[in-house]
Order: C-alpha cells, then sequence, then structure tokens
C-alpha cells in the first residue's frame, strides 16, 4: 500500500474523512476507492459511499479476501446507518468468516457488533445480549471497545438495568477518550444524557410523577403490584403476565390500577375498553365477560371484583402502581425509532415494529399531518425523518419482544 493511502487510512481511523479525501478524492484504484467510501459515509453521504464501496469490491482480484471482506463490512455499516435492515445479512457473515480464517480479529470484532447493533434496532434484545457475551473486547482497539460499551449500555438500558447501563457507559467514555475521536466521545455524552432524562411516568393514588430509569428499575423491583403500560403487562414480586396482544384486556386493567384503591365505573370501563359513547346492554355483558377474562389471568396477582358502582382491583399485597409511557401516543413507537435522527424508509420501520408497511404508513400519515415527521426522497427511494424528539427517554418506547427486564 502506498503512503497516501497509508495516510488517509489512519485519517479515517483517526475520524478525519475530510484530511482522508484530500490524499485519495481523485484517484479509482481499488484501495483508494475502498477509503473514499468510508470518507463519504463518515460525512453522512451515505448513497455515494454505497457505490464507491461496491465499486472497490469489484476491482479488488479474487486473491484479496481480506479487502472484500473489509468493503463487504463498510456497506453493511453503510447500510445500518441509512437503516436498510433488509440489506442481505449473509455478506456479513461471509465478511465475518474471512476475518476469521484470515486472523484479522478486529475487523471480525468491528463486524460482529455491526449484527448486534442490527438486532437491537429489530427489537431483538435477548438475542443481542448473546451474541455480545460471546466477543472479547479486551485487546481490541480503543475506538472498538468504546462501540463495544455503548451496545452493551443500550442492551442494559433496553433491559431495564441502570447498574451494568452506567458501568459500561463508564467503560466507553474512557475508551472514548483513549481513541483521541470526537464524534466517538460526543457519541458517549448523548449516551450519559439519557440516564438523566424522564423515562416514564408513575401514576399512583390519582396523582403522577415522571420517572428516570434509575426510578423505573426501583418501580419494577417493589413489592407492588405493577402495571406496565409501556409493555402492557402486570408485574407483582417474579411473576408477570403479559397483555401487549390482548389491548381490550390491558384497557381493563390499566383502567381499575388508575382507579385503585376506587372503583373503575362500568361507563368508563366500556368507554375505555370498547371506545363506546352510549352504553346499552351488549356493553355490559361484553364486559361482564371480558372482565372475567382479565380475572383468570390475574389470579396469581389480585383478583377483580364487582362493587355497588362498578369493578375494583384488589392486588394479592401492596399497592397498585402504573407505569406509563412518558407520551401517550398510538404512534409513539414509530416516533422513539425515528428519534434518532436517521432517515428510515417504511420498510424498516416495519421490519424494525414487526408489523405491515400498510400500517406504519398510516402512522406516518398522521405523524406528518401534525408535522411531526417530514419526507426526503420519491418513490423507492423516499425516506422520512423527524427530529429527537426532546425532554424524555425513548428506551421504554422502542420495540421490545422479550419484555422490559426480561430480555
Amino acid at each position: 500500500m502506498d503512503s497516501l493511502v497509508t495516510a488517509a487510512a489512519r485519517a479515517l481511523k483517526a475520524g478525519d474523512p475530510l484530511g482522508a479525501l484530500k490524499r485519495i478524492a481523485l484517484r479509482d484504484d481499488a484501495p483508494a476507492l475502498a477509503l473514499r467510501g468510508i470518507a463519504m459515509a463518515q460525512l453522512g453521504e451515505l448513497a455515494k459511499a454505497r457505490v464507491l464501496l461496491r465499486r472497490a469490491a469489484r476491482s479488488f482480484g479474487p486473491g484479496e479476501r481480506v479487502e472484500r471482506a473489509r468493503c463487504a463490512t463498510a456497506e453493511a455499516e453503510v447500510a445500518l446507518a441509512a437503516r436498510d435492515l433488509q440489506w442481505p445479512t449473509h455478506a456479513l457473515d461471509e465478511a465475518r468468516r474471512t476475518f476469521g480464517a484470515l486472523g484479522d480479529q478486529d475487523n471480525g470484532l468491528h463486524a460482529a457488533l455491526l449484527q448486534i447493533r442490527r438486532l437491537l434496532l429489530l427489537g431483538r434484545v435477548t438475542e443481542a445480549g448473546d451474541a455480545l457475551d460471546k466477543l472479547d473486547l479486551r485487546a481490541a482497539p480503543a475506538m472498538l471497545m468504546a462501540r463495544g460499551e455503548l451496545v452493551a449500555f443500550e442492551i442494559a438500558l433496553r433491559r431495564g438495568r441502570t447498574t451494568p447501563a452506567r458501568a459500561a457507559l463508564a467503560r466507553a467514555r474512557a475508551a472514548a477518550d483513549r481513541s483521541g475521536i470526537d464524534p466517538l466521545r460526543a457519541e458517549v455524552e448523548r449516551a450519559e444524557r439519557t440516564l438523566a432524562l424522564p423515562a416514564a411516568r408513575l401514576i399512583a393514588g390519582g396523582a403522577e410523577r415522571p420517572l428516570v430509569l434509575a426510578e423505573v428499575e426501583t418501580v419494577l423491583a417493589s413489592p407492588h403490584l405493577i402495571v406496565d403500560a409501556c409493555r402492557r403487562a402486570a408485574r407483582w414480586e417474579r411473576r408477570e403476565v403479559r397483555l401487549a396482544r390482548r389491548p381490550v384486556l390491558f384497557a381493563l386493567l390499566r383502567s381499575l390500577a388508575e382507579a385503585w384503591p376506587g372503583e373503575a365505573t362500568r361507563e368508563m370501563l366500556c368507554e375505555r375498553a370498547f371506545r363506546a359513547r352510549r352504553i346499552n346492554e351488549s356493553h355490559r355483558a361484553r364486559l361482564r365477560v371480558e372482565l372475567g377474562r382479565l380475572r383468570r389471568e390475574l389470579r396469581a396477582l389480585a383478583d377483580v371484583r364487582a362493587t355497588p358502582g362498578g369493578f375494583a382491583l384488589l392486588p394479592r399485597s401492596g399497592e397498585v402502581r402504573v407505569l406509563a409511557p412518558p407520551i401517550e401516543s398510538p404512534d409513539a413507537e414509530v416516533l422513539a425509532l425515528m428519534a434518532d435522527g436517521e432517515a428510515w424508509s417504511t420498510s424498516a420501520l416495519a421490519l424494525a415494529l414487526d408489523s405491515s408497511q400498510r400500517t406504519v404508513q398510516r402512522a406516518l400519515g398522521a405523524l406528518e399531518a401534525s408535522g411531526k415527521v417530514r419526507t426526503l426522497g420519491r418513490a423507492r427511494a423516499r425516506r422520512w425523518l423527524a427530529a429527537p424528539v426532546a425532554g424524555f427517554a425513548t428506551t421504554l418506547l422502542l420495540p421490545s419482544p422479550s419484555g422490559m427486564g426480561l430480555g
């Protein structure tokens, strides 16, 4: 590798893409194309970066396996930054095998971290945690170590565990300082601010107050019955009842929990669960059926009893607490995903939310009408962009199929 390419590579490693481009901007050989692609990615020109990286991969010969694998890894990172979650992952798997076979441990770790970050975007927290546990980052360069600890921080947050999250963040800060890369330091600082933002609201006895993530963890570990509106579940000690796929039952449960220690009237329950404005006998009959189902689901945690004016929730022990999202919106999960400031495609949002593209399109249309998101491009190149959500943390709004604290 000649001196200009070597100098450009060092500039990119130090986070100086403009310095790299000054050295190789006019060159079209394979190494220069690859470095130009990485530089354009660091500057946010993701479409140009992908074109350059593909040209570089084609330009490398069949015997240059490591170089081709590095191009595939760089393209995977660009796809992740562009929120192209349908990028063919088999290319990254092949790159990891190549790095392992040829002893390129650093790039192997980098490819593995990209795979884990993709799992997190898809809400597959348990798989991401298991994959990260298998990596040994102790001898990795400072930049990779910082990236790995930031991933560990995100996994801990999604599991609702602030103590390991703070420990991972401290290690990430130390590694970022050693790396000397300013954008990496800025990323750590943004993660630090997340811990101080309200992440949920506690509703109890008719009053509510905001909670930071550490307080959320304390509430979930308390001996009280917790009705978790962030994950649509009920928890008491080590028992949990998940109602994410039973919206009517959860609406009834939340109404009963918010009315505790008093009663919830039949009219209020029908209005919230069935969206009925005028209550008739069919609504009352359905209410009795649904409350019977809810009673069976909650039998290990609480009881639901009829009162003269309606129904009341009776926990097995302790009190009742409602853990509510920081914002109440039918499109909160979409906003939480887009709060990273990246441009998302409809297909990527649908994949991350495990939903249909039509459902996501309806949600985006409503958000666009209210001025919360805007579009870039047209047709298949259309992307949706939202400003970062300020004032609270979006951790508990993100998709998490495994459930809070159980991933």
